[in-house]
């Protein structure tokens, strides 16, 4: 289990330094793009500084013309300026899209799997438990369950015996109570009877 942690995290640092490393590419391309940028600026300022010298002599015929030139070369570079922008824009925003779903697909699989492996784990600790406990005798909650309802099934038989046993016992005590007084008034009179022969 420890290797596949270890290899897990192997390769989630491989893709995170994947990640980097093109992320820091597409990084360094666009600072390479600015720097060219600003490269160009500076060489047209140059050249304008340049012909702005070069045509101080011929301030009055070349003046005109040198402002120019320099303005459409610097909205020329400007232009190209945008275009290789745009560029550097759609392959980082690409390169890093693409990395960031290859990403999440790895994230979320990873996370299935620790899901998956985890209700497996779950299921057989449970079976194993539930092993042990049945070989020491221990009832299942199925089992209690049972038990539960039979012993209520089993209360409900004895109150209705109970109640059955009282009003049988009731009507017994009845009629030996009836006959005890039959008999005593029968013993009564043989006795009363003895007497009278006796004192006659």
């Amino acid at each position: 289990m420890s290797k596949k942690t270890a290899k897990k995290k192997v390769s989630k640092k491989k893709a995170s330094r994947k990640a980097k490393s093109a992320t820091a590419a597409v990084q360094d391309n666009a600072h390479e793009i600015w720097l060219a940028g600003l490269g160009a600026f500076a060489m047209a300022q140059e050249e304008g500084v340049n012909l702005v010298r070069k045509g101080g002599k011929l301030v009055n015929q070349q003046t005109g013309k040198v402002i120019d030139e320099s303005s459409k070369l610097f909205e020329r570079l400007v232009n190209e300026g945008k275009k290789l922008e745009n560029k550097g824009r759609k392959a980082a925003s690409s390169t890093v899209g693409g990395v960031k779903d290859d990403v999440e697909g790895r994230v979320d699989k990873t996370i299935k799997s620790a899901r998956t492996n985890w209700d497996k784990l779950e299921k057989v600790f449970e079976e194993r438990v539930a092993r042990a406990l049945s070989r020491l005798g221990v009832p299942t909650s199925d089992e209690i369950q049972q038990l539960s309802n039979r012993v209520k099934e089993l209360n409900v038989r004895v109150r209705d015996l109970a109640k059955d046993q009282k009003s049988t016992a009731a009507k017994t005590l009845a009629r030996k109570s009836s006959a005890t007084k039959k008999v005593s008034k029968k013993t009564t009179k043989k006795l009363a009877a003895k007497a009278d022969k006796k004192s006659s």
